[in-house]
């Protein structure tokens, strides 16, 4: 994925909804939210808290409210983009300009802002499960312990990244195969999805 640096080059980059996007950006730029690019997409802040964002994707463009769960959702218009994984999130599909209702759309990020100013949002838990090594991996720690030992400095997160990313590999061979490819990763502090969270 190529690193986006301006609200113009994202739009650029997703020139099929461009007149769309500039519109939506135009509607978020009359409210006092803060703009910026976080994870290559444009994103609208408050007391450097995340409000709302938008984005395209081939077949449809929409807005992303941080914590449209608290929303009222008058009109309807909200979804959960994946339902009983994002807790707070909830996203504004559009697939054409005439489905932009200017006075509606400000009535939600206006809501958004005030929930955000009172401070009404889903703060993260933290999953307490315990983390359970798969047997690969634990013969690999017998057998290494700079391994062993580089795993226990990781975050629970990350070692739970790296267990859950084995575990879930049918095949023996697979197994060993993303073993074989996250040794590196593991000596060096690397989670298996640091390259995503950084973008």
């Amino acid at each position: 994925m190529k690193k986006i640096y301006s609200v113009e080059e994202y739009i650029e980059e997703n020139s099929h909804y461009g007149e769309e996007l500039k519109l939506i950006r135009s509607i978020i730029n009359k409210t006092e939210l803060v703009e910026t690019i976080k994870w290559s997409a444009p994103t609208y802040m408050l007391n450097g808290k995340n409000v709302v964002g938008f984005s395209a994707f081939k077949n449809h463009f929409g807005l992303w409210f941080y914590n449209g769960v608290f929303l009222k959702d008058k009109h309807n218009l909200l979804i959960n983009a994946q339902e009983n994984k994002t807790k707070a999130l909830r996203q504004m599909r559009f697939t054409h300009k005439d489905q932009i209702n200017e006075a509606i759309l400000l009535e939600y990020i206006k809501e958004a802002i005030e929930n955000q100013r009172i401070g009404k949002e889903i703060k993260p838990t933290r999953n307490t499960k315990p983390i359970k090594v798969p047997a690969a991996l634990e013969h690999i720690f017998k057998d290494n312990k700079d391994v062993s030992h580089a795993f226990k400095l990781l975050t629970p997160g990350k070692q739970r990244e790296y267990c859950e990313y084995i575990s879930t590999a049918k095949r023996e061979a697979t197994k060993l195969s993303r073993i074989e490819k996250i040794l590196p990763m593991i000596l060096n502090g690397v989670g298996l999805n640091d390259k995503y969270k950084n973008c």
